[in-house]
């Protein structure tokens, strides 16, 4: 959402960067303008299915835009975000991004698990238009599909979005209290994104959720988690919507709700785009001044502008070494994505290395038919946790790579770090689910067939040899091998069935941790690559502007030496008018954030 304000600031720095003749500038001030009119501010609304997320998209919308039903879930991720009319586009992500428009009454054919099961049309997500005041200053709510359990392979999905979420809100019922993933996943999301919240949906369903948000509380500052809870009902929503009753809808709890997303979240997004382009507006000035401030130094004291040309062309040294392809920065930089490339791998490997371990312990342990349900959600569990946490940690390594490649730009005053979009994409890499293995068992009639057939043969070979003492081929003796033998032969038969249920369960295991790693690991390339681009671009536009800003400098202190008197006062009169022109801008910047320091780069 673009701040008037901050729009004015860099349509100013713009006009000043274009007047002094600094195009590079310019360019880096036409980022900060497209950053500022990209209106879109993302909350991702995640949670476990059939806790009430849709439900709760559409009381906050006031329209019954995301499909509700008991036998319902959400398939697609769903954003619902503002225009004049209403509407619904789809889109495929891929090779060839494509989109295409649909009727409104058609979503639910594409969105929902009964009309699009497991997704196999392949959308990346819905986009939904609405005019709604609440989404008017940019708000988008996006419903997410239910992950099936916050340690599942979906929700370790969910998890690859939140760096690209301004707010996450969390969705339980009021039915029980965290669990232990919720309280993982909320501790995760704030690390990962700026503004992380929890709602307590159903609280017209159960009279206990009082009770129930108070332990949550109590939860939530025993993990040191300090997320806000919102307790809601959006049944009495609609309804009070609908009936126009202020305080039924106090009663809901969405007062406290809306209130929140727009003082916490779209104000706080206004207060880092002020922040940011204050920021961007004084390195700006900086640079434009630094040429003036030579020259003005110069003009001034005549008998010390040979040594300030000398310090300037050691400056000018500095400033190419950084611009040169060899630079040490860039070494830096690719060296560190290398090291960080194979370390993220590595700990990607060892983590579900380590799950393999321990998943063929278990399947050793107990026949696989009898615990493969538990089995399947303990082994997508420790699967999410594990991607989460290395999704994390990539995540803070390329912050710190980002801080060590700045410190080359150190000589030359505080570098402007970017801000690194570590996001997997939309959505994020699907990995399929784990796979269940054919669990074959022996059922009474085969253990019946089974047992004759080797009792038969034992019953045989004694019946046989009891003959020759005088016996009928039917005895007592036959009779019995054939009983051992026929109970043999079917145990025989169940522990090769075993063997092999657990041998299928093993591979089925080897087969997801192997897509899970093929997955994930290219996933985090592709993140790194990103990073390494973002990285790559901003110093070496950094680099060119710190070459420019000095040659100018060096430039204007030779020309100071040369000149007549009345020529010279002239020119230093010119100086400290655009100079104070300058600090104009400079405290416009500072004032847009109250407390801002002046930015050296």
């Amino acid at each position: 959402m673009a701040v008037p304000a901050a729009m004015e600031l860099v349509d100013l720095a713009v006009r000043a960067s274009t007047a002094y003749d600094r195009p590079d500038l310019t360019g880096r001030l036409e980022h900060t303008r497209r950053r500022l009119e990209d209106p879109n501010v993302r909350v991702l609304v995640v949670g476990e299915f059939k806790q009430g997320k849709s439900q709760l998209v559409n009381a906050l919308i006031n329209a019954p835009v995301c499909p509700v039903d008991d036998d319902l879930a959400t398939a697609v991720p769903t954003a619902v975000l503002y225009a004049e009319k209403p509407s619904v586009t789809l889109v495929w992500d891929g090779e060839q991004r494509r989109r295409s428009d649909v009727p409104v009454a058609k979503l639910a054919d594409y969105v929902s698990e009964a009309g699009n099961p497991g997704n196999r049309q392949g959308l990346a997500r819905a986009e939904v238009g609405l005019p709604r005041n609440l989404l008017k200053d940019g708000l988008v709510l996006v419903d997410t599909p239910g992950v099936g359990g916050l340690g599942s392979a979906h929700g370790a999905a969910t998890m690859a979005t939140l760096p690209t979420a301004d707010a996450v809100l969390l969705v339980s019922d009021a039915s029980q209290e965290y669990t232990a993933p919720e309280l993982e996943f909320l501790a995760t999301a704030m690390r990962l994104c700026p503004n992380v919240a929890g709602v307590i949906t159903k609280t017209d369903l159960y009279p206990q959720w009082r009770r129930i948000t108070d332990l949550d509380r109590g939860h939530l500052a025993g993990a040191g988690i300090t997320a806000e809870l919102f307790p809601v009902s959006s049944v009495l929503r609609l309804e009070a919507v609908r009936s126009e009753d202020a305080e039924l809808n106090e009663e809901s709890g969405f007062a406290a709700l809306v209130t929140y997303l727009r003082k916490e979240v779209l104000a706080r997004t206004d207060d880092l785009d002020r922040r940011s382009t204050s920021q961007d507006v004084l390195a700006v000035a900086d640079q434009l001044a630094a040429s003036m401030r030579a020259e003005l130094a110069a003009q001034r004291d005549p008998q010390r502008a040979g040594a300030l040309v000398s310090e300037l062309e050691i400056a000018r040294g500095r400033a190419m070494a950084l611009k040169d392809r060899s630079a040490r920065w860039q070494h830096t930089l690719n060296d560190g994505v290398q090291d960080l490339a194979a370390d993220i791998e590595h700990d990607l490997r060892d983590r579900l290395r380590a799950i393999g371990r321990e998943a063929d312990s278990l399947l050793d342990a107990a026949d696989p038919a009898d615990i493969w349900d538990q089995f399947g959600q303990w082994l997508e569990g420790q699967v999410a946790t594990a991607t989460s946490a290395n999704f994390v940690w990539a995540g803070q390594r390329a912050e710190w790579l980002a801080g060590q490649v700045a410190e080359h730009f150190a000589a030359e005053g505080d570098s402007v770090l970017p801000a690194l979009h570590t996001g997997r994409g939309e959505m994020g890499g699907q990995v399929q689910r784990l796979e269940r293995p054919e669990q074959e068992r022996i059922g009474l009639g085969q253990k019946l067939y089974i047992g004759a057939r080797g009792g038969y043969g034992g019953m045989l070979m004694i019946g046989l040899a009891t003959t020759l003492a005088g016996f009928a081929m039917l005895n007592p003796l036959s009779i019995g091998a054939g009983l051992l033998f026929g109970a043999k032969t079917v145990r025989e038969e169940q522990a090769r069935q075993l063997a092999r249920r657990t041998s299928e369960a093993k591979a089925a295991v080897r087969k997801h941790l192997d897509e899970v790693t093929f997955q994930v690991g290219k996933d985090s390339r592709d993140m790194l690559r990103q990073v390494q681009r973002q990285l790559r671009d901003h110093f070496t536009s950094l680099a060119e502007e710190l070459q420019t800003s000095v040659d100018s400098s060096v430039k204007a202190a030779q020309k100071a030496v040369s000149g007549d008197e009345n020529v010279r006062q002239a020119r230093i009169r010119d100086l400290e008018a655009e100079l104070a022109r300058i600090a104009k801008l400079e405290d416009k910047a500072r004032a847009l954030v109250p407390g801002a320091r002046k930015v050296l780069v």
